[in-house]
């Protein structure tokens, strides 16, 4: 068996970025830029009014204002205004020609289409967004490696960009073993228990901004999942198989990924719960043997396929990484690594209840994952530990 950080290691250095694809803006949340944005223009590209009030030339002495001409929003007026007359302005709108102030319609005084400035602090250019003030016409507006998220979508929107290169995500399938298994909304026969990893895997990976995920069921039999294997590889860049990763007599995952000519890299961590998780390749394919437990699923998931996902497409990988506070001692004998499912809150981090891996109703109200040390025996409240942040 191997320890945890050197299953991680191993899935990191067989993790491969996918190959860049040309998307539309719109269609490119959650992806990661493959090469630097420049800026074709200046944005804004005009000087523009972010008050609705009144633009003027400023020289700090003039007043009253004579009102000439009205510049709004889109405007394409060719207006100008002398010294001593004002402009009615609105937010966004550009500003006429030799204005370069913005009084507030709220500090000014209007009669007999005169206004009196009454702001006592007025400063030339103020309430004026300058031309190029946001980027500059030749300036990088985004790095590569940038996280297109909705802000960054909509900024990427606002100067003209309609379509980025960027990395793809991770086309993924999920394989379901178990001959005790039932679908939740069919009745359970003796013996069967509904089948939930399914469920949580969708969900987390879609959480995580994958797109494409595919869902296969096979039968505790050897060659119906080496066949739903092959399929599953066939147009998968990572496959995640959930029970039969084990030894006993039904587990046939690591058979059945032999047969599929699929490298083995590492079978077993020294952790709990998921100790007997596998990983594989098949060229820059990734295959995980996922335990069946429903805790030991998630544990593994967010431990090492979220790195994996991240990795392959452009993204920092893992879980966000703090330390903090126990709040409560947790007897634990050396040898293995303990994720308990745990609440953080202030730096503090607190074990819940039930932490046996065929429970999911604490994983439910977990936050957080916290990570006792392998060579650790017995923790006490009040020492320090590492605590993986779960994503929201």
């Amino acid at each position: 068996m191997i320890n945890v950080t050197e299953a991680k290691d191993i899935i990191e250095r067989n993790c491969i970025k996918l190959a860049p694809v040309l998307l539309p803006v719109i269609e490119a949340s959650g992806y990661v830029l493959d090469t630097d944005i420049f800026a074709e223009f200046d944005i804004p590209s005009f000087d523009q009014s972010s008050m609705d009030g009144y633009a003027i030339a400023f020289n700090g002495s003039e007043n009253p204002f004579k009102v000439n001409g009205e510049m709004a929003a889109g405007s394409t007026a060719d207006l100008q205004v002398n010294y001593g007359e004002a402009a009615r302005i609105f937010t966004g709108a550009p500003l006429p020609k030799n204005t370069d102030t913005v009084v507030m319609q709220e500090k000014v005084q209007l009669l007999n289409n005169t206004i009196v400035i009454t702001d006592t602090t007025l400063a030339k250019g103020l309430n004026v967004r300058l031309k190029g003030a946001e980027v500059k016409a030749g300036a990088l507006a985004m790095q590569k490696g940038g996280l297109l998220s909705p802000a960054a979508i909509g900024f990427l929107a606002g100067i003209g960009v309609t379509e980025v290169l960027v990395y793809a995500l991770p086309v993924v399938s999920i394989i379901v073993t178990g001959n005790e298994l039932q679908k939740p909304g069919n009745p359970l026969l003796p013996g069967q228990v509904y089948e939930s990893n399914s469920y949580s895997l969708t969900t987390a990976l879609q959480q995580a901004g994958i797109k494409i995920i595919k869902v296969f069921y096979a039968a505790d039999n050897l060659n119906e999942l080496k066949n739903t294997l092959q399929t599953a590889l066939e147009n998968s860049d990572i496959v995640l198989l959930t029970g039969g990763v084990s030894v006993g007599d039904y587990d046939f995952v690591v058979r059945a990924a032999e047969l599929c000519s699929i490298k083995q890299q590492f079978h077993k961590i020294k952790q709990k719960p998921g100790k007997p998780l596998y990983f594989g390749t098949l060229g820059n394919k990734l295959i995980f043997g996922l335990p069946g437990n429903p805790a030991s699923v998630l544990n593994c998931y967010y431990n090492y396929v979220v790195l994996a996902l991240q990795l392959l497409s452009g993204k920092n990988g893992g879980l966000q990484k703090v330390e903090a506070t126990l709040t409560k001692s947790y007897a634990k004998l050396p040898g293995l690594t303990h994720f308990l499912k745990g609440a953080y809150l202030d730096g503090k981090a607190t074990p819940l209840t039930a932490q046996e891996s065929f429970k999911l109703n604490s994983f439910a109200l977990a936050d957080c994952l916290i990570c006792l040390e392998e060579a650790h025996a017995d923790y006490i409240e009040g020492e320090t530990v590492t605590v993986y942040l779960l994503p929201h």
